[in-house]
């Protein structure tokens, strides 16, 4: 029986890559990471936990409502749902920075909560290794520290507080925003 020159060939070709194939890396064990979306209020950076943030955008046009506190924006209508929006600096005690330009909204959306929350400035996503999360240890403005859960550090050095977005959505005061 002759052979086929061109299975052949193959054959040649499938051992020299073969030959020339490096092996697979070896498998080391990645710590356990942890991702959040970084914000700036009132100077100061945060990250919130991504199940607490369900969209992140520019600052939508708004109505003003009658009746309601300062730090309480307004209504927008972000496709075809009513997005009412807050200064979140504003509502503790600041204000946010004269740049519009970088203010963002967190949306936060939660199954009875539908908000957008404006903050000074938004850092996109942040990843931690898990073991980077300790207690938060820098000043946080007091207004502030009932909702920071820890914090992590990432490899420059820099404190990141973890501020709890679900804390904000239970407080009395944020869910009241209506003069009594």
């Amino acid at each position: 029986m002759s052979e086929n020159p061109a299975f052949q060939a193959l054959a040649d070709l499938s051992a020299q890559c073969r030959k020339s194939a490096h092996g697979l890396p070896a498998q080391v064990e990645a710590a356990p990471r942890w991702s959040g979306i970084g914000f700036s209020v009132l100077g100061q950076r945060f990250v919130a936990p991504m199940s607490h943030v369900a969209e992140l955008m520019e600052v939508p046009g708004s109505t003003r409502l009658p009746g309601v506190h300062p730090w309480v924006l307004g209504l927008s209508n972000v496709r075809g749902r009513l997005l009412p929006l807050f200064d979140l600096a504003q509502f503790f005690g600041g204000g946010l920075s004269a740049q519009k330009k970088h203010h963002r909204v967190l949306v936060l959306e939660t199954g009875t909560l539908y908000s957008g929350v404006v903050v000074e400035m938004a850092f996109g996503m942040q990843h931690f290794t898990a073991d980077s999360y300790g207690e938060c240890t820098q000043p946080v403005p007091t207004p502030l520290a009932p909702f920071v859960e820890g914090a992590y550090h990432d490899q420059s050095g820099e404190t990141w507080p973890v501020f709890s977005m679900a804390r904000l959505a239970q407080d009395s005061r944020f869910n009241n925003a209506a003069f009594v």
